[in-house]
């Protein structure tokens, strides 16, 4: 397989007009200050199925509908890419097949059962590689990966493309890396654009995989990855690596408090919601990374799928206490 191209990018921008959204550019006089840049924040939160995922996902399934319209899907994904490829399935009138290995987040699996998916959820990842090849055998099956797929990829870059035709004049960009897919699209769409722009891959210390394979040039494994951060905890892929070694400036290393921490100042001073995993791409900014002083900082905040079950239901039990006496 080969990186997809910025006219790739820019094909799978058609594809998306007027079916994904274009997600709004948000900035914040408290975060300028708290910061020490001028940050320009791409809200994906607000993308359809809450997280950018449904580009890349939306983008493969509408590349594969135009010779195989009727072959079933098959994903492994505990997350986002499950829903929007649930959601694109349902737009293409195809049959989803959702892996998603325990522990599954409820809210993400609730969502795909809402767009029509059909769940499975065997106990681990290794159940869950086996039941993927199983489906797809069973099924005649096409199965999409959910970062190390050249359509994927350029879905994903959509975005990147978005902010920069928006905010012209950035000097870096910020995102956070888990399996790569974003952050590859982010790459060919930022430096086909502007190749002075410097690049960071923002990472959580209890899933460090991707610095390691990048510096090493091999996809090292993560076997037990131990961050809040769900969206980051898959190693990153062969394609995704090579796009990564060509492009990026550096990596930000993220601590747990630093991803909690920067998830309250975006609820309490921007009052928007956004995922662990977006939160890691925001902690460098909040504490004050020297190479990101006087800049002008793009942030793809990458989703909002937080499940607030526990806190609405501790509201819900105690309301005499919010009350007058």
């Amino acid at each position: 397989m080969k990186p997809p191209t910025l006219a790739d990018i820019r094909r799978a921008a058609v594809l998306l007009k007027g079916v994904a959204h274009e997600t709004p550019v948000l900035t914040s006089r408290q975060l300028n200050e708290r910061s020490g840049a001028r940050v320009f924040l791409k809200c994906e939160n607000f993308q359809r199925v809450g997280a950018f995922k449904f580009r890349g996902a939306y983008t493969a399934i509408a590349n594969l509908t135009r010779h195989h319209p009727s072959q079933p899907i098959v994903v492994l994904s505990s997350g986002n890419h499950a829903q929007g490829v649930a959601l694109a399935c349902q737009l293409h009138g195809r049959e989803a097949h959702i892996v998603m290995p325990e522990p599954v987040n409820p809210l993400k699996r609730a969502a795909v059962l809402g767009y029509q998916g059909k769940v499975y959820t065997p106990a681990n990842r290794d159940e869950a590689d086996q039941l993927v090849e199983e489906l797809v055998l069973k099924l005649n099956g096409h199965c999409i990966h959910a970062f190390n797929d050249p359509k994927v990829i350029a879905g994903q870059g959509t975005a990147a493309l978005e902010l920069l035709h928006t905010v012209k004049d950035l000097d870096v960009l910020l995102a956070p890396i888990g399996g790569g897919g974003l952050l590859s699209g982010t790459c060919i769409a930022a430096h086909g654009l502007n190749p002075a722009l410097d690049i960071y891959a923002c990472e959580p210390a209890g899933a460090l995989d991707a610095i390691h394979s990048v510096r090493e040039n091999r996809v090292v494994p993560q076997p037990n990855p131990q961050t809040i951060a769900e969206g980051l905890r898959t190693s990153i892929g062969d394609l995704t690596l090579v796009v990564l070694r060509k492009h990026l400036t550096g990596f930000f290393v993220i601590e747990e408090h630093e991803i909690v921490e920067a998830m309250q100042f975006v609820f309490e001073r921007l009052k928007i919601i956004i995922e662990p995993s977006s939160a890691v791409a925001l902690a460098p900014l909040l504490r004050r990374e020297a190479a990101l002083q006087g800049k002008q900082v793009g942030v793809i905040i990458t989703g909002g799928n937080v499940d607030l079950t526990g806190f609405f239901q501790n509201l819900s039990q105690a309301p005499n206490q919010w009350g007058p006496e």
